[in-house]
């Protein structure tokens, strides 16, 4: 199952016309503003954009000339126009589908790049390395990559336990829940199968990674000369969680990791 068609179901995806998408970005708008060492006028990249609330806030908040969002779903990008205009301003908007893995391929340098909502349960630890390795190569010397996330091993594994099966989401006509189907030792990933109920009638299958922080910036220090996270408890929005910074980019060793994974792919 694409993630496109589980998001169809699912409708996570944050609508310019809903009144807490609008809060959320405000939130988000104010998180970016509090940022005084981001780059101001510059070009900002939005991975994974979604409908690009993420990369909107970001613009507005550092009165960026560019607004390149990139997403592996087409159906939603062009709703980053909806976003700009809420916002009130007018960047250079370019949409872009295709892999964030391999976003070194698809865009030029940009100042700013952003990985928004919770999206790293989708890319397992050879996934997470490309991905780091490819923005890595598209940031300008000076450029920052943020990350906004949640430590999966202490909240869902430790804390609140995994569970073989999970009520995703509920909608008006349906309910989609999703199950334990399966485990890969050599990938590190969880398989859940979704379903719609009543009926228990099966959608497809998503394979996750259960992230916690400290590995994620361990592989961002390999590609970043400067790192760290900024807890939801230091910032205080409401609508917005740990954010993981990376800062100045190692080209050299971005490079050569992109290449040597080229080679044995």
């Amino acid at each position: 199952m694409s993630l496109e068609e589980l998001y169809r179901y699912i409708n996570w995806r944050p609508d310019p016309k809903d009144g807490r998408a609008k809060e959320r970005f405000k939130g988000i708008e104010e998180f970016f503003e509090s940022l005084h060492w981001l780059p101001r006028n510059g070009r900002v990249l939005d991975l994974c954009a979604g409908t690009g609330i993420a990369g909107a806030a970001l613009a507005k908040a550092t009165g960026a000339k560019l607004l390149t969002v990139l997403d592996a779903r087409s159906d939603d990008l062009e709703l980053a126009r909806e976003w700009l205009k809420i916002a009130g301003i007018n960047p250079k908007l370019r949409t872009v589908q295709g892999d964030a893995r391999e976003v070194s391929k698809l865009v030029g340098e940009h100042d700013v790049a952003v990985l928004w909502g919770y999206t790293m349960p989708h890319f397992d630890p050879f996934d997470a390395v490309r991905l780091f390795a490819n923005v890595a190569l598209v940031l300008s010397d000076n450029g920052v990559f943020m990350v906004e996330d949640m430590d999966r091993i202490y909240w869902i594994l430790y804390r609140a336990g995994y569970r073989e099966f999970l009520v995703e989401g509920r909608r008006e006509n349906y309910t989609i829940a999703s199950m334990h189907e399966g485990y890969n030792f050599e990938r590190g990933t969880f398989k859940r199968g979704y379903y719609i109920l009543p009926g228990f009638k099966k959608i497809g299958d998503v394979d996750f990674h259960y992230w916690d922080i400290a590995t994620q910036l361990a592989i961002g220090s390999v590609f970043f000369r400067e790192y760290g996270v900024i807890r939801r408890e230091e910032h205080g929005r409401k609508w917005v969680g740990n954010v993981l910074y990376f800062r100045k980019p190692k080209e050299k060793i971005a490079g050569e990791a992109v290449n040597g994974l080229l080679e044995r792919s």
